[in-house]
């Protein structure tokens, strides 16, 4: 092993009495002596000769043979563990260039570009105790988190840990999205992440098409590296009045993106205004979203709402932000999901109206008539093509 000129302690991870499927790494290389692991464990009766091999196989293949290491293990599970080790290693200063990936699971079906999005679960990329149970609480996509949730001096374990959980973790039926950091550093996220093939990537800041264009490349290149043919989709987020007016621009830098959506916390406080549950202070943002998304033939993704206790509130936000042309928005609890699901939903009576619509229209083909009437009213192209899309959307929905 080629010790580094300044041998340096490293460490990685949490515990303590509030901390769960976690574990906390300190690694004090040396340059003679073996290894010595010290492992402390509330498992430690029946998983403490196991989590000890693992820590020998993934230090071996990180090339540290020489340390002392103590793990203090809250319950975490092998791949996080791998995750904490490798972070830990590469703080010390070492296994730089090495990953050590746990086994990979049977990759999901890709994810299709016109897919229904209408819920989106935050999850912290730097808490793994939310990562198993995240798909069950039926959202249709997880992501995976890099940036906001995670704190400045985490970014680099973070990511080890959500490259892990693409691999290890079944997020059943829902999207796998990772939100990476704002570029630059967002690009070292992607190094990390797409050889594990997510299903969509969530650029945030976006303001200029530039820097969708090097992420897209980004991608392109390792993607080209590791013999990797699935899609992995583009969401920019914007978050500025420059991203709002470059929205169309935006929305047209790269053909992998599906969707457009909208920060708005970071969008008032660009313009220097109070975040309000009505929105009227990103009313026009919001619209300008949608026309672009349109515009472009993507989907319009609106942002998140804070408020967890206020279910009212997002009923309320949801149903406006359906009626505005948005597809779906995001959720930062597992609860809004449902009222998500429901707001963005069209109502039973909306569906028989549409299915009327639908059989008339297709009567009047069927009998070669270019008027198309429905009762006493004659029904236009736009209402025709309006109905088509809602029945998509409600089949989609598994509503009809």
């Amino acid at each position: 092993m080629t010790v580094a000129t300044e041998i340096r302690a490293g460490e990685a991870g949490h515990s303590g009495a509030e901390i769960r499927s976690d574990l906390h790494v300190r690694i004090e290389p040396r340059e003679r002596g073996g290894m010595d692991i010290e492992l402390e464990s509330r498992v430690k009766p029946y998983y403490g000769d196991s989590i000890r091999r693992q820590a020998e196989e993934v230090l071996e293949a990180l090339g540290v043979r020489h340390a002392r290491v103590q793990i203090h293990d809250e319950g975490a599970l092998p791949f996080v563990i791998a995750a904490r080790i490798e972070a830990s290693v590469r703080r010390a200063g070492l296994g730089e260039g090495t990953r050590v990936l746990p086994d990979r699971m049977t990759l999901p079906e890709p994810s299709g570009r016109d897919r229904i999005r209408r819920s989106r679960l935050y999850v912290p990329g730097s808490e793994p105790k939310y990562f198993v149970n995240a798909a069950l609480h039926g959202a249709d996509g997880v992501i995976l988190d890099l940036e906001d949730s995670v704190h400045a001096s985490e970014k680099d374990a973070a990511r080890l840990l959500v490259r892990n959980a693409l691999r290890a973790v079944d997020f059943l039926q829902c999207e796998r999205m990772v939100r990476i950091n704002q570029l630059p550093l967002g690009l070292e996220d992607l190094d990390e992440i797409v050889p594990e093939s997510p299903d969509l990537i969530l650029i945030p800041k976006v303001e200029d098409p530039g820097q969708i264009i090097e992420a897209g490349q980004r991608i392109a290149a390792i993607k080209g590296d590791y013999g990797i043919t699935r899609p992995v989709w583009l969401m920019p987020i914007l978050e500025s009045a420059l991203g709002i007016e470059n929205a169309f621009a935006l929305a047209q830098a790269s053909d992998k993106i599906v969707a457009l959506t909208i920060g708005l916390e970071d969008y008032t406080a660009d313009l220097g205004v109070v975040k309000t549950a009505t929105g009227a202070e990103s009313l026009f943002a919001r619209q300008r979203v949608v026309n672009a998304a349109h515009a472009a033939r993507v989907q319009a993704i609106d942002s998140v709402f804070g408020d967890v206790g206020d279910m009212e509130g997002l009923r309320a936000w949801g149903l406006n932000s359906r009626a505005l042309g948005f597809e779906g928005m995001g959720c930062v609890h597992p609860l809004q999901i449902p009222v998500i699901h429901e707001a963005f939903a069209p109502a039973s009576a909306e569906i028989e109206r549409a299915r009327k619509i639908v059989a008339a229209y297709n009567e009047a083909q069927a009998k070669g008539l270019g008027v198309v009437s429905l009762g006493s009213k004659m029904i236009d192209a736009p209402v025709v093509q309006r109905a088509l899309k809602l029945m998509a959307r409600a089949l989609a929905m598994g509503l009809v």
